[in-house]
């Protein structure tokens, strides 16, 4: 796959374009160790009503993963910033996750973690759960009712993957009761996280949602290996 990068081979960020099926999509890399154990990617929310790989949350996803010493991609969905093509309300941005999940695996040879919030999980789900190369998921701020937009979970039913579920008990497009609902049909593995006074950006409580993060990770992911 063919990437064009502007920065210098040493550099912690890597800032680079991966090639898509609708066009080049911005990236950036966080390096990993080169002891990793996984690598993983975080997509962003709704590109129509702001959402960019810049996220808060997104940024504070990859932060908890890269302190595990994981490399972590991010990229902008298409239309979005500097990355081509159009909006494509779900259906082409379930590809252009699959194409951070290829070049995830041509450059790492690594299991992979997808992590997303709101948009960026309900697409990125649908695309990493039938994926071998994926072995964990990761879904913050999961939606189920947005500006006039639904989502469903069905999928997650067959989805024998670890999976965490991290969401505020203020979410205005995710209510308790209904992600309660979509987390009990999901296959096991998996773990809720409903964090008190939390809204859907987690507004205020963004360490909580990356400590959420991090005690899964290791208590799911990396505990088992140990000896």
């Amino acid at each position: 796959m063919e990437m064009t990068t502007h920065s210098t081979p040493n550099a912690q960020i890597r800032s680079f374009f991966l090639e898509g099926p609708a066009g080049r999509l911005e990236a950036l890399l966080n390096a990993g160790k080169p002891d990793a154990q996984f690598a993983a990617v975080v997509c962003h929310p709704h590109p129509l009503y702001g959402g960019t790989m810049h996220n808060k949350v997104v940024y504070n996803a990859m932060k908890a993963l890269r302190g595990f010493g994981f490399p972590v991609l991010r990229f902008n969905f298409r239309g979005t910033e500097l990355s081509e093509g159009e909006h494509d309300y779900g259906a082409g941005e379930r590809q252009d996750v699959q194409t951070a999940l290829e070049w995830l695996k041509h450059e790492f040879s690594l299991p992979l973690i997808f992590a997303g919030f709101s948009f960026g999980a309900a697409v990125g789900l649908r695309a990493a759960c039938p994926d071998p190369d994926v072995k964990a998921l990761i879904s913050l701020g999961t939606p189920v009712a947005a500006e006039g937009r639904s989502y469903t979970y069905e999928f997650l039913n067959e989805c024998a993957k670890p999976k965490l579920f991290v969401s505020g008990d203020r979410d205005q497009f995710g209510p308790a009761e209904r992600l309660y609902e979509v987390t009990a049909a999901a296959a096991e593995p998996k773990r809720f996280v409903l964090i008190h006074g939390a809204d859907h950006f987690f507004a205020g409580q963004l360490e909580s949602m990356k400590s959420a993060i991090e005690f899964w990770v290791r208590d799911t992911l990396l505990q088992p290996q140990r000896q």
